[in-house]
């Protein structure tokens, strides 16, 4: 499986390649060259399976430049720092509602899922081919926490996570400064997230800077981040009802896409799901985005829930590739339009 960027203007890489490079050279985002289609058989067969076998199942179809087994294990090792033995347990609410438990990882975030499998390819990577890798990440509290410790002690990885200055919760600020490992550093900045990711995006542009330092990007945008979110979507889905399994609808609080963009990408690779709801707080540029065909960017106003106080969404731009046909220079016009504007309305856009 090869990954291509979203502006069409870096050299298809494998996937250890695409990870390792977190964002893409051109400024844009990794992704499938093509997605898999899961039959009715393949699903069947997948039922039974547990949550690390599930996922060994679902990527081994893109990470096909790592041999089985020790993918198998990479993963196995990943899932075994979860509190809860179901990994993700679908809890009943009563007729036809459920709610998926992503809490039950290290740090409590749903990034726990992605992340802890992250670190161990970074390790796996910097292992077989005797490298070291920095890793750079913004957050708004929960991914830094998550990176960290996905990353905690991995030997030839360092990791620098930005976050706002008082704009964390506290325990996310402790998680993440007060680990004592030697590669983790954790920087307060002046500033909201979005200043942050900004930054970051800045040293990635440097080209030179990036290869000499050998950079990589540990927020949404890597696309080892969303291959491993589409996972615990397909587990939901398997353990509903088989009769409620294709009207099921599912509601994401979402503020960088890249959750919501794992289910919609499941559903593209032929899992009957019936559709997703962005659930937003008051930075709500997606909802905005949604109703009016207009991707506008505000000012971020602070709420009590900071990992969604965001408004530009990342991984959206992987959306916008498939909604305008795959066009990667359509992509770079819009985004072009969008950084120097702050704002780009969709005329036909498939909502």
């Amino acid at each position: 499986m090869k990954f291509i960027s979203t502006r069409g203007q870096t050299e298809p890489l494998g996937f250890s390649d695409a990870v390792a490079t977190g964002l893409a050279p051109d400024g844009g985002l990794f992704l499938p060259e093509s997605l898999p289609h899961f039959s009715a058989a393949d699903l069947a067969r997948f039922e039974p399976l547990g949550y690390a076998e599930l996922c060994f199942e679902f990527l081994r179809r893109f990470a096909t430049d790592i041999p089985a087994e020790t993918l198998r294990a990479l993963i196995a090792k990943s899932y075994t720092t979860f509190a809860d033995p179901g990994i993700a347990p679908l809890r009943s609410l009563g007729k036809n509602r459920y709610v998926l438990e992503l809490f039950h990882g290290p740090t409590l975030a749903f990034k726990d899922f992605a992340l802890q499998l992250l670190g161990n390819l970074y390790g796996h990577q910097c292992e077989v081919r005797r490298e070291t890798i920095n890793v750079l990440g913004a957050t708004s509290g929960d991914t830094g926490a998550a990176a960290i410790h996905g990353l905690l002690g991995k030997p030839g990885t360092a990791i620098f996570v930005l976050y706002p200055d008082g704009r964390v919760s506290p325990l996310q600020e402790r998680q993440m400064a007060c680990t004592g490992a030697e590669n983790i550093f954790a920087l307060a900045v002046d500033g909201s997230f979005d200043d942050a990711q900004t930054a970051l995006k800045e040293i990635f542009g440097d080209q030179i800077f990036r290869k000499h330092h050998r950079l990589s990007a540990v927020n949404s945008v890597n696309i080892a981040r969303v291959l491993a979110q589409c996972v615990y979507y397909l587990w939901a889905w398997l353990r509903l009802p088989a009769g409620e399994r294709g009207n099921v609808e599912f509601v994401v609080p979402t503020g960088n896409f890249g959750n919501v963009l794992a289910g919609w990408w499941l559903q593209q690779m032929g899992v009957p799901i019936a559709g997703f709801k962005v659930a937003t707080n008051q930075n709500d540029i997606l909802h905005r985005m949604f109703a009016t065909g207009e991707y506008r960017m505000g000012a971020v106003r602070p709420s009590a829930a900071p990992s969604m106080d965001i408004q530009v969404a990342s991984n959206f731009e992987r959306f916008i590739y498939a909604s305008v046909g795959r066009d990667p220079a359509r992509v770079r016009e819009l985004m072009a339009t969008f950084k120097a504007t702050g704002a780009y309305r969709f005329e036909q856009f498939d909502r």
